[in-house]
């Protein structure tokens, strides 16, 4: 008690630079955040809503932050869908009857089933929503839409390449169906071409359940193989078979845990990441590694003598993955009891080599923010621009807040991204820890310096 008291207090009269360098050594030195992914990964596995293994993902990061000594730590409750995917899809091609190419798929998260015998039908290949309405109903009625757009590969930021062909995964079978479609297939969101199928999210809006239609992904070798042989022959046949389902609501939690301030305990800080994952892999770049950074900041802050000034908290979102329920609830929450959130920051870009980060935030705090830049340079991190923070932390958002995410080099990122090889083994120890250490950097300097306050825009007057 006395080391870190003595610890705490040399630590208030050392520079910026001297703290950082503190920081990223006892991480590097001293980190528990590759162990941790590695029960997240290994022993418990991939975490979907609902799911027996998020249940123990959520008792497991609870008991975690309890050893770890915080001031509080309890579970908020949520409720969030069960989608259960059911037995290992299965899919081929037959260009003459008879002759079978088997492909790889996985259906998307919250599709329909397909008929109990699978679903067979000659192919329409779109690659946008417009080409598809050009064809209209009388071309698509009956078949399956293969939505074919790849990520553009010349963007060197990933992100903005996913959201340029990730409307086709979300509602390519909303809008097929329109057109009475059968099915859908969807290209894999992914920039390599490989034989993994990526999963993930996808809506109906409020189409009604007997107009829904099944929905998959294809890999993109296997994508590019199906566009090939339709460009030879417009009447070969597809089929593919799932037995997924949506079933009802399910109790979960949200994990809390809180470093209370000793000069504002009434201003938070909140760092976080989502707990629950797809359910190919075992989610340890989606969102495992940002968990495990997340409760690492505060063990960081502790481990490292610095008693925070404003209360720091760890959220472990549920529910990101496929609905945002559990964002969504401690926004509400939140609000209700009347909480000043000062700055959150998330992780749920990947456990890469950190870069930088990305902020939301006014004129005034984005300049102190860039003032801190040099502080950073020493660790090769040099990303530091405007831009979006996380989806867990957005609804947390007001005029006089700031919200960041941490941003990771993403150029290998979308090969896991919500695959099967989404695994433990596909993260590197070290860049983990510099994820970490880097984010608790930044969560000690906002903690140190708070937020400044920000000019209101006068009216003009006619």
């Amino acid at each position: 008690m006395f080391f870190l008291f003595y610890l705490g207090f040399e630590l208030q009269a050392q520079t910026d630079e001297k703290v950082l360098e503190t920081i990223y050594k006892t991480a590097l030195t001293n980190g528990q955040s590759y162990q941790w992914l590695d029960h997240l990964s290994n022993k418990i596995g991939g975490r979907l809503s609902g799911s027996e293994n998020a249940e123990l993902a959520v008792q497991y990061t609870k008991s975690e932050l309890e050893e770890m000594g915080l001031d509080k730590v309890w579970l908020q409750p949520v409720m969030v869908p069960k989608w259960v995917r059911g037995l290992q899809e299965y899919a081929y091609i037959e260009s003459v009857p008879g002759e079978q190419m088997a492909v790889n798929i996985c259906a998307l998260g919250g599709s329909v089933a397909t008929p109990g015998n699978g679903l067979k039908a000659a192919v329409v290949e779109v690659k946008t929503f417009e080409e598809l309405a050009a064809l209209g109903t009388e071309a698509i009625q009956g078949k399956i839409v293969f939505f074919n757009r790849p990520m553009q590969p010349d963007l060197i930021q990933t992100f903005d390449s996913y959201g340029g062909c990730v409307d086709q995964r979300y509602a390519g079978a909303m809008e097929a169906a329109k057109y009475k479609a059968a099915g859908v297939i969807v290209r894999s969101v992914n920039l390599r071409l490989d034989d993994y199928p990526h999963t993930g999210s996808m809506s109906y809006g409020d189409m009604p359940v007997e107009q829904r239609i099944p929905s998959a992904a294809i890999s993109t070798n296997d994508a590019e193989k199906l566009s090939a042989l339709l460009a030879d022959n417009p009447n070969l046949q597809f089929y593919f078979k799932q037995s997924c389902q949506q079933l009802p609501d399910v109790q979960s939690y949200n994990v809390i845990g809180e470093i209370t301030g000793s000069e504002f305990p009434n201003e938070f800080i909140l760092v976080g990441g989502h707990l629950d994952s797809w359910d190919l892999g075992d989610g340890a770049h989606d969102d495992g590694a940002g968990v495990v950074q997340s409760m690492e900041v505060l063990r960081l802050m502790k481990l490292s003598g610095i008693k925070p000034k404003r209360s720091l908290r760890v959220v472990l979102f549920m529910n990101e993955e496929n609905g945002l329920r559990g964002a969504t609830k401690y926004a509400e929450e939140a609000k209700r009891n009347g909480e000043n959130h000062i700055f959150a920051l998330e992780s749920d870009a990947g456990g890469f080599t950190p870069r930088g980060f990305s902020f939301q935030a006014g004129d005034n705090n984005y300049a102190q923010i860039l003032s801190w830049q040099s502080l950073f340079k020493p660790y090769l991190i040099h990303y530091f621009e405007k831009g979006g923070s996380g989806a867990d932390v957005g609804p947390l958002k007001s005029d006089t807040n700031v919200l960041a995410g941490l941003r990771p080099d993403s150029q290998r990122y979308f090969d896991h991204h919500h695959a099967a090889i989404d695994t433990f083994e596909h993260v590197n120890k070290r860049e983990l820890e510099l994820g970490a250490a880097t984010m608790t950097a930044l969560v000690y300097l906002f903690d140190k310096y708070g937020i400044v306050k920000e000019e209101r825009l006068k009216p003009v007057m006619d």
